[in-house]
């Protein structure tokens, strides 16, 4: 699931960005914003998916319940990521290699 937010989100912005008249960050802003509903309801679903067995209170269940708790806030924990980490990351990578190409004209011209 988090491949799956984090190439959706990812591909969005690719999209967006490779329309005439787009600039990067205005890219960004967009796709993040256009896939925040999607990402948000997949974890969402998920954690809530698990809710059942983190709360059940059988002694059968005592052994499942660390790995429904790992798995529920692991899914929450990593929506945060994919939507804050990695639309930052994706502009580093932009600006790094925007400077590439600076210094490879410069050094070529």
């Amino acid at each position: 699931m988090v491949v799956n937010d984090s190439l959706v989100l990812v591909y969005a912005i690719n999209d967006i960005k490779n329309a005439p008249d787009k600039d990067v960050f205005d890219a960004i802003v967009t796709g993040t914003v256009r896939r925040f509903r999607p990402v948000l309801l997949t974890s969402l679903t998920t954690f809530f998916g698990l809710a059942p067995m983190i709360f059940e209170t059988s002694l059968q269940a005592r052994f499942l319940i660390p790995m429904a708790l790992s798995l529920g806030f692991g899914v929450l924990f990593v929506t945060l990521i994919v939507l804050l980490i990695v639309p930052t990351g994706y502009h580093i990578v932009e600006d790094a290699r925007r400077l590439v190409g600076r210094v490879k004209d410069k050094t070529v011209g």
